[in-house]
């Protein structure tokens, strides 16, 4: 998540002026949660605090105040029929002219959430894997894509953090508690040694293995031989069962992605705002037209 605090910094340093909008209080069905803050410019904006009539009034009235001059303002907007949302609730949003020293705390509070951000392990830099890295670089996670072949991390497109490792095991030892684990390796071997590790932590969000129900059948036969069968019920295997039939990588790393963002932002497992989903979110970098600019 290096990448979107990088990209909040250029754009808090392309623009002169900004407002800050953050919501304060949240009360009922809402788009997003207390805490939620995105910045408005007069010709772009960064972030979001949910879309719809709730984010076109604040975007509005943050750009009125930039216009006149204005430091700071308040807004309490209830969301119902008369701005045209269904949600029910009620949303207080404090909207403040940033200083320097306000420019510096949001980045400050960028780069705690980017390093709360729950890891994800992706074991195997094949097509799949690759797929999967290639969505994970949306989510609110910290993605590391390792494999022992310098060659398939290169063909690596997404913008995540690639390891070349030639002992992924020790990667998977040195994870921090609640990280996520997705086993495709190139060798059926390796993948049951880093799959048998991750269950074996006790403290994994997620642990998946592509394969088949005869393939999770194996690796069950040989944990028992090597000892024990610690954390199996955990397992994941088939990965992405839940949806299509179709083999094509992207739509594998689609539900392999929608399956790990589950687990990781269950209330079982979210153990801070950002993987929750409650924090401001980074990398939403909209112009004057609602388009995404990068």
């Amino acid at each position: 998540m290096a990448r979107q605090v990088t990209e909040l910094a250029r754009f808090l340093g392309a623009q002169g002026a900004v407002i800050r909008v953050a919501l304060t209080r949240v009360r009922g069905s809402s788009p997003r949660e207390a805490g939620t803050e995105m910045f408005v410019a007069p010709a772009a904006v960064y972030g979001t605090i949910g879309g719809g009539q709730l984010e076109h009034r604040a975007i509005e009235a943050a750009r009125a105040m930039l216009r006149d001059g204005v430091l700071t303002t308040a807004m309490d907007v209830p969301l119902g029929p008369e701005i045209g949302q269904c949600c029910g609730g009620r949303v207080e949003m404090a909207l403040t002219r940033m200083r320097g020293s306000d420019k510096r705390a949001a980045l400050r509070r960028a780069g705690a959430e980017a390093r709360a951000l729950p890891h994800v392990y992706v074991l195997g830099a094949g097509h799949v894997g690759r797929a999967i890295a290639l969505q994970l670089q949306h989510m609110p996670v910290r993605c590391i894509l390792i494999d022992p072949r310098a060659q398939e991390l290169a063909l690596c497109e997404a913008a995540v953090e690639t390891r070349l490792s030639v002992m992924p095991e020790m990667d998977i030892t040195a994870a921090p508690p609640g990280s996520a684990f997705v086993v495709l390796t190139h060798d059926h071997g390796l993948d049951f040694l880093l799959t048998a590790a991750a269950l074996a932590r006790g403290d994994a969000a997620y642990v998946g293995m592509i394969g088949s129900a005869t393939k999770r059948a194996k690796l069950k036969s040989w944990m028992r031989a090597q000892g024990g069968l610690a954390g199996f019920d955990q397992l994941i295997c088939p990965i992405g069962a839940s949806g299509s039939r179709d083999k094509r990588p992207s739509l594998i790393a689609a539900f392999v992605v929608a399956e790990i963002m589950a687990d990781l932002t269950s209330e079982t497992v979210a153990t801070s705002p950002a993987q929750a989903g409650q924090g401001p979110e980074a990398g939403h970098y909209h112009d004057q037209k609602g388009a995404s600019a990068r």
